[in-house]
């Protein structure tokens, strides 16, 4: 047996990792979560993930936003460190029931676990003119919204749900990250929306937030 079946092989004899205690309300909390972010872009909304201990590297808060989002209907793509890990993978699969696919392009939700090595945002479906809301929701996990600690300039935000505008920082993202989501929003209402995943909570950037780098 080789190291790669062996490790596949005591992925397998590990016990399936637990959902949501109460899905019901605690999907509506996580969902009302999400509109929230998404209605005050660049905000922090909390989520409690008490109880939640998916297999690694997937982390509670991004467990949570699957449990929520993911549906049959719904194919997800997973980044190498996620897609490797057949705990992360079986986890998924049974608690959602969403295929994972091997293209980005076919995918509606991304899930980004080194989110400093991710591939580029126009790899995702950009969604089409006769149907935007077909494109892809990007969820990048391991988020810190400390500005003293994130390894990359604060954003400055404009655009519907901010007033005037908004100071956003956040990593680890890629050095071209910013330049990409300011390519992503010109195409309003094509584009792809971004959910930022903290250890205790998420912030959003849908399409329509515009990105202007930050005086300094």
């Amino acid at each position: 047996m080789t190291a790669t079946q062996e490790t596949q092989h005591s992925q397998a004899m590990t016990p399936l990792a637990a959902g949501f205690h109460d899905p019901v309300h605690d999907a509506q909390a996580c969902f009302r979560a999400v509109m929230n972010a998404m209605a005050r872009p660049g905000t922090r909304q909390s989520l409690d993930t008490a109880g939640l201990k998916p297999p690694a590297p997937l982390t509670p808060v991004a467990a949570a936003l699957a449990l929520t989002l993911f549906d049959y209907d719904t194919p997800v793509w997973l980044d190498k460190p996620l897609m490797t890990s057949e705990a992360v993978k079986a986890f998924l699969r049974f608690h959602t029931g969403a295929p994972i696919v091997s293209e980005p392009v076919e995918a509606a939700f991304a899930l980004v676990a080194n989110p400093g090595q991710m591939i580029p945002l126009a790899s995702f479906n950009q969604g089409s003119a006769e149907y935007p809301d077909r494109s892809a929701t990007v969820i990048l996990l391991g988020q810190d919204f400390a500005a003293a600690q994130t390894a990359t300039p604060a954003v400055t935000l404009t655009g519907p749900g901010i007033q005037d505008s908004t100071t956003f920082p956040v990593g680890p993202v890629p050095p071209v990250f910013w330049e990409q989501v300011t390519a992503n929003s010109r195409q309003f209402p094509r584009g792809i929306d971004l959910i930022f995943a903290g250890t205790a909570g998420i912030a959003a950037l849908p399409r329509s937030t515009r990105i202007l780098p930050t005086e300094v």
